[in-house]
This record gives C-alpha cells, sequence and structure tokens, in this order.
C-alpha cells in the first residue's frame, strides 16, 4: 500500500465525510425537476450527476492532490494510472430519475495496481458502505461479511444489462437464462455499486455483468473481497481487472457454480 498506516486513516475518516456530503447532495436534489439529458437512447445524466461529481473532483482533489480524477461524467480516458480517485457520482441514474431509492455514491481510491479504499453511500436508504484493504468491510460502521450459502439454488443473484442491451440480447439472454434455472431468484437493482455492495452484506450470493466501466465496479470491488468474497472476470478464474469484459463478484464458495451457469460450460476442466 503506498502510504502509512496513519495516513491511511486521515483519508479513509475524511474520504468518508466527502462522500457522506455528496450524498447530501443527492437528498436535496431528490424532489427537485431532473433535467435529464441523454447521453445514448437510454444512457441518461441529470444536473444532480454533474453536481455530485463536481464537488466529489474538488473536495478529494483537495485531500490527495497527486492522485489523477477517473470520474463518469469527465473522464477522457479510463486508465486509473498508480493513484487515482474513481468516481460514480450518481451510479443508478436512472433509478433517479424514476424515484427509485437504488441511487448510490461509489468512491474508490486506486493506488499502485489495486483498490485501496471503497465507499458506496445509498443515501435514500441511509446506507453507507465502506472498506480499507486488509481492515474488512462495513454498514454503517458493522462489520459486514459475504453470505453463507453453498448452493446457488439456495442464494439470490443479482445483474445489470449494458446500455446497448437492444444490441446485445444474444449476448445477455442466454447466461440470464441459465442462472435464472440454477438460482433462487434473479434480481436487477439498476445499480452495479449497489449489487456488489449487496454481495458484500450478503443479500446476494454473487453478482455478474458485462460492460460496466472502472467507476461502476471499482468500490464495489474491494468491498466483496474484504468480506470475504470472491472477484474475478466471468469465467471464474481470470483476475478481474478494469478492461475486463465482464464481472463477476460471489461469496467465493459459489464461485465456480456461478460462473458455469453463466458462461454456458463446465469450466477448470
Amino acid at each position: 500500500m503506498p502510504f502509512q498506516r496513519n495516513q491511511v486513516d486521515e483519508l479513509s475518516s475524511k474520504g468518508e465525510a466527502i462522500v457522506r456530503r455528496a450524498g447530501e447532495i443527492v437528498h436535496k436534489h431528490w424532489d427537485r425537476p431532473k433535467n435529464v439529458q441523454y447521453k445514448g437512447r437510454i444512457d441518461l445524466v441529470t444536473e444532480t450527476d454533474t453536481a455530485v461529481e463536481d464537488y466529489l473532483t474538488r473536495e478529494l482533489s483537495l485531500l490527495l492532490p497527486k492522485a489523477r480524477i477517473v470520474a463518469e461524467e469527465s473522464a477522457a480516458d479510463v486508465d486509473p494510472g498508480d493513484l487515482a480517485w474513481i468516481i460514480d457520482p450518481l451510479d443508478g441514474t436512472t433509478n433517479f430519475a424514476h424515484g427509485l431509492p437504488h441511487v448510490a455514491v461509489s468512491v474508490g481510491l486506486w493506488g499502485k495496481g489495486r483498490m485501496i479504499m471503497g465507499f458506496i453511500h445509498v443515501p435514500k436508504l441511509n446506507e453507507f458502505f465502506s472498506a480499507v484493504r486488509g481492515r474488512g468491510a462495513f454498514l454503517n460502521g458493522r462489520p459486514i461479511t459475504v453470505a453463507d450459502a453453498a448452493r446457488l439454488d439456495a442464494t439470490v443473484v443479482a445483474t445489470g444489462f449494458p446500455y446497448s442491451v437492444a444490441e446485445d440480447l444474444e449476448q445477455i439472454l442466454p447466461p440470464l437464462g441459465r442462472v435464472l434455472e440454477a438460482t433462487r431468484g434473479i434480481r436487477r437493482l439498476g445499480a452495479a455499486a449497489v449489487d456488489l455492495a449487496y454481495t458484500a452484506c450478503g443479500r446476494f450470493g454473487g453478482f455478474y455483468e458485462y460492460g460496466l466501466k472502472p467507476w461502476d465496479t471499482a468500490a464495489g470491488w474491494l468491498l466483496v473481497e474484504e468480506a470475504g468474497g470472491k472477484v474475478t472476470r466471468t469465467d471464474g478464474t481470470t483476475p478481474y481487472g478494469f478492461d475486463s469484459p465482464g464481472i463477476l463478484a460471489t461469496n467465493g464458495t459459489l464461485h465456480a457454480a456461478l460462473a458455469e451457469a453463466v458462461e454456458g460450460e463446465v469450466l477448470g476442466k
């Protein structure tokens, strides 16, 4: 880790405070007109996305001036380099636009090839998830662990769909059918950061999705691992990275079985 313990303590404490204040912006904007704009056919952006990102960019840059900012609405590229804050100011913008509460502010700190800390704030549900590498994962200050399920049919799994869903149905539908058949059920909350946080705290036994960006997964990736889970590409064995086409996160015990359901073949043989 590129910081001393006391530095990590300070960054974690001040970073959490900044992310909590970003959640207050979401609260303040909740009942306002959303002024929705379109980045794509169903890819939305609102004034709240921009306001939260501007606030986080300013405050996190002051907290750690040497770190790059890789944020959804302003990133020129997705390479975090050696040190970066990775920011999704409003994960679940479509939910926000429709008044659905699964909306998160997600912030992760990347350093020297791995996640160092992560925060996922779901302000409308009053839930704050946090993790620092090597120190465990927490929900509202209480330690969390992944689900103890040993069978796919004893757990609920989450997924999401890319904005290019209409063009990618041939990739999306076969895994969806296999996972639906193998599990107790599938949930689609519309916010990957929330899906990963819920996997970390045991509400979901696992999560998979294709086509995500670093800001979708950075904080949640660390949360799952610090809660005792496993994160890879969807093949179940290849290490996950920001250039991965898809992500698979589970409690660890279910990893091979969920990978096989997603990929449609017996893997690791």
